[in-house]
């Protein structure tokens, strides 16, 4: 029996209880594959008519812009800003029997003066002032003991020393050691030649003295302290040079010196090779171990020389450092000094054998005693400088022209 006659003989539509005719659905296929074995599903989707697309428009993107937050936005005027609520209540609206003016006053006082132009309300209770409490004043900051130094820098070195600011400004940065280290001078010098006076190891307890400030004061007017090694090595020379001299005797006192010092500069090589500083540091450290030794070596001439040019170097070089330390003018002071030490080698060498030649004993000594002077005298030295270094640099720098000289007029 066919599909009509089954439906009382009307035809049969499969699609008229409102399923879609496949003719009328568009066929979509999702996924992608190579394979051609397979069959992807197929979905079926109402057919729906296409609507034109608007066109895409591409804006330029802005640049950002500074914006004041205290700026009023846009759209806002705060002068013609009036609220709702104020435009709608007119103020005979209010019931006045209700009214409190209390609660309601208007703004008294500088601000109300500043608002409305009007004059302030004076209050019926005066309102006391503000008074601020004393601040007690802060103690004064105590300044500082020691040497005032420039603003850091960013270049490297970030302070200069008082020579250095002295140069800049023109100054000289000689201090004289002043009167208190000369008369301490003076008083070694008597020594040396009293030493000189009773005997050989009469003079080495002085001569000890003078070669330990000598060795001393040496690295701190180099501006090297603490410097134990290097003091303690330039002692030990002085101390060698005095045994091999005293060993040898005073005939072969050259060779004894040049000998001592000569092992010492070698020793002196050898300690700042071992050093781990930096290349310019280390070489600094050598040549002020060095000079120091050398110095200290060289006080030993005093016990090389002859008994009476001890003598007379010793009261010579007294008499020039107390003569430099008066206050005279420096061209007046530097020949008053002269001139004493001179005159102190006449008298002294009246009480010994060299007689009048002890006049030019005496003004050697005094010279090479007035450059000792100036060296410790240089690059604005500390207290500590003048009572080391420019105590002993006098008496050491004389002992070559009082060796030397001694052996020539005796």
């Amino acid at each position: 029996m066919s599909n009509d006659q089954q439906h009382g003989g009307q035809q049969y539509d499969p699609y008229a209880n409102g399923q879609q005719n496949p003719a009328d659905v568009t066929q979509t296929w999702e996924g992608q594959t190579w394979d051609t074995q397979f069959q992807p599903t197929i979905q079926r989707q109402p057919q729906q008519p296409q609507q034109p697309q608007a066109p895409v428009t591409y804006e330029a993107p802005h640049e950002p812009q500074y914006r004041d937050p205290y700026a009023p936005q846009p759209g806002y005027e705060s002068a013609s800003y009036e609220p709702a609520y104020e435009q709608a209540y007119e103020p005979a609206a209010y019931d006045q029997a209700s009214y409190d003016s209390t609660a309601y006053a208007p703004p008294q006082g500088a601000y109300a003066e500043r608002q409305h132009g009007a004059a302030p309300v004076a209050y019926d209770t005066p309102v006391p002032a503000y008074t601020p409490e004393p601040v007690a004043a802060a103690a004064p900051v105590a300044e500082a003991a020691g040497p005032a130094f420039s603003s850091p820098t960013t270049s490297g070195n970030t302070r200069i020393t008082d020579a250095q600011r002295a140069r800049a400004e023109g100054r000289s940065p000689v201090i004289e050691p002043g009167m208190q280290p000369a008369a301490l001078t003076a008083v070694l010098g008597l020594l040396l030649a009293g030493g000189a006076a009773l005997g050989t190891y009469g003079l080495l307890v002085p001569l000890v003295l003078l070669q330990g400030l000598t060795a001393a004061g040496w690295f701190r007017l180099n501006g090297m302290w603490p410097a134990r090694q290097g003091i303690a090595l330039a002692f030990a020379g002085g101390l060698a040079a005095d045994a091999a001299l005293l060993a040898t005797g005073r005939e072969h006192a050259a060779a004894a010196i040049l000998g001592t010092l000569g092992v010492w500069v070698l020793l002196c090589l050898v300690l700042q090779l071992r050093s781990h500083a930096d290349p310019d540091e280390r070489m600094y450290g050598l040549m002020a171990t060095i000079a120091s030794a050398a110095l200290t070596v060289i006080a030993t001439g005093h016990l090389g020389a002859a008994p009476d040019a001890v003598v007379v170097g010793g009261i010579a070089v007294a008499a020039a450092v107390v003569a430099r330390a008066l206050p005279l003018p420096g061209p007046v002071s530097l020949v008053v000094a002269l001139l004493a030490s001179a005159g102190a080698g006449i008298a002294a060498g009246g009480f010994t054998d060299l007689g009048t030649s002890g006049a030019l004993l005496g003004l050697g000594a005094g010279a090479c005693a007035l450059v000792g002077l100036r060296v410790a005298s240089y690059d604005y030295p500390s207290r500590f400088v003048h009572m080391t270094a420019g105590v002993a640099l006098p008496l050491a720098a004389a002992a070559p022209a009082v060796y030397l000289l001694g052996r020539a007029l005796a």
